[in-house]
């Protein structure tokens, strides 16, 4: 018997009833890329397949700032766990069901920070210098990498941060509501829950993109402009202790 996908919803359909991490994401930009799911059916982990919305699935493009990473209940760390950081997204749903996030890239500016989630969690963290700036309604964010590379590879995005969205649409909500990652760990594959309030969405307008981050993960880079670009000041995030397919 075929398993229901869960729902796509603006709030977790499985609270984290125990601790792994907690952290925030704050002063994100999200773009969205349409992408045949027939491209990037292998490069998800196995036991996953391309989530799809009306049979198009979708690349993102999400710089951001990483704050306050904790072990447990936290608190977060101030420095170390607190950095720009921009990553390569695919979507996937599992044999259960469950709706998640395939991470192709995760530039970060920690060192420390991206060995842990490379040995630990296996994910494919790269660690780049990174800079947020923010002066009224423009925000841009730059980086370029420096381990294990392809070293000195730039990224560059610009947008003007519009009005808040009170109601999202069916895009605007399936690339975001989101409860969870998929990842290859050590032979298999892993998915790890987290919980999140709703989050507070904004209309934004791209100004500047200059990005070799895309095609350097794997994922073949759709033409055009992406078809949807958000904003959000963020939101506080836990996540419970994964479950292996």
């Amino acid at each position: 018997m075929a398993v229901a996908v869960e729902p796509v919803t603006p709030l977790t359909p499985r609270p984290v009833r125990r601790r792994l991490l907690v952290q925030e994401w704050r002063r994100l930009t999200l773009l969205h890329w349409p992408i045949d799911p027939a491209l990037v059916a292998g490069l998800l982990p196995a036991g996953t397949r391309p989530d799809t919305l009306d049979g198009v699935t979708y690349v993102g493009l999400v710089p951001f700032e990483m704050y306050r990473v904790g072990l447990l209940a936290g608190p977060g760390l101030p420095y170390l766990g607190t950095f720009p950081e921009t990553n390569v997204r695919l979507y996937s749903v599992d044999d259960a069901g469950r709706r998640g996030v395939v991470f192709r890239s995760l530039d970060a500016a920690r060192l420390i920070p991206v060995l842990c989630g490379r040995a630990a969690l296996r994910l494919p963290y790269i660690w780049s210098s990174m800079r947020i700036q923010r002066s009224e309604d423009l925000i841009t964010y730059t980086s370029r990498r420096r381990w294990p590379g392809p070293r000195g590879l730039p990224s560059r995005v610009t947008v003007r941060i519009g009005a808040p969205i009170a109601e999202p649409s069916p895009l605007e909500r399936f690339v975001t509501a989101r409860w969870g990652l998929h990842v290859s760990w050590y032979g298999r594959t892993l998915y790890l829950p987290n919980e999140h309030p709703e989050w507070p969405l904004h209309r934004a307008e791209l100004l500047d993109l200059d990005d070799g981050l895309r095609e350097a993960s794997g994922v073949p880079v759709p033409d055009g402009p992406p078809v949807s670009v958000l904003y959000s000041p963020g939101v506080p995030v836990k996540f419970g202790p994964g479950r292996l397919l």
